[in-house]
């Protein structure tokens, strides 16, 4: 049966996964994307952004595994883009230029209509404005009997935990401080009596941690 899946989303030791302050120069708030170090050392990110080299190794087996049997990607607006309120215009098309790593369709959570369009490799980003379980139904009639993965942010990944609605998450503990931002681990009252730790595996550089669905 298909699953509702997040994968590799990093974390800080105060339980951040991104800083305050998003803008187009800081997708991950103001000196956040130091959460992203780990990743953007493997081979996995060097070969996504067209470059050579790059460690190989469990950060990256992590990484390249991170899209098995994955037929959709939901994500919230600011995952994105950094505007806020109604759209100014459609000619934003996301953080990852002309051709996107995700060569499926993509669900953005938004309050305001925006039109959906298509980009290079299969990639295309449909806008929904009714709630995150209207996003799901689409997502997995869109995925055709594979899973449906969770791209972020930290206020989408909650929202679906305190739905119990995950079937999976997969997160990356980054051995560094933020000190404000946004958490995922906030309001989740009862969370433990849902969900519990299926994996802890430290790598030279971060811990990689799965919780699943308690079984009924």
């Amino acid at each position: 049966m298909p699953k509702l899946v997040a994968r590799c989303i990093t974390i800080s030791l105060d339980g951040f996964s991104a800083a305050r302050g998003q803008a187009l120069d800081a997708p991950f708030g103001k000196d956040g994307l130091r959460l992203m170090e780990w990743a953007f050392a493997t081979r996995y990110f060097a070969r996504m952004t067209g470059q050579e080299g790059g460690a190989e190794g469990l950060d990256n087996d992590f990484l390249v595994h991170s899209f098995d049997n994955i037929g959709a990607t939901i994500m919230g607006r600011n995952m994105f883009g950094p505007q806020r309120g109604p759209w100014p215009n459609e000619d934003w098309k996301g953080w990852w230029g002309p051709n996107p790593p995700y060569h499926h369709p993509v669900f953005v959570l938004s309050h305001h209509k925006h039109s959906s369009f298509e980009m290079e490799g299969g990639t295309s980003f449909s806008f929904v404005n009714d709630g995150i379980e209207s996003a799901l139904k689409q997502a997995f009639a869109a995925a055709r009997g594979k899973d449906v993965r969770i791209g972020g942010g930290a206020s989408t990944v909650r929202q679906y935990l305190k739905a119990g609605l995950v079937d999976e998450l997969h997160f990356v503990l980054a051995p560094k401080l933020l000190g404000s931002g946004e958490r995922i681990f906030e309001g989740l009252d009862g969370l433990s009596d849902r969900y519990e730790t299926a994996e802890y595996i430290p790598s030279k550089t971060v811990a990689h941690v799965r919780i699943v669905k308690k079984a009924k």
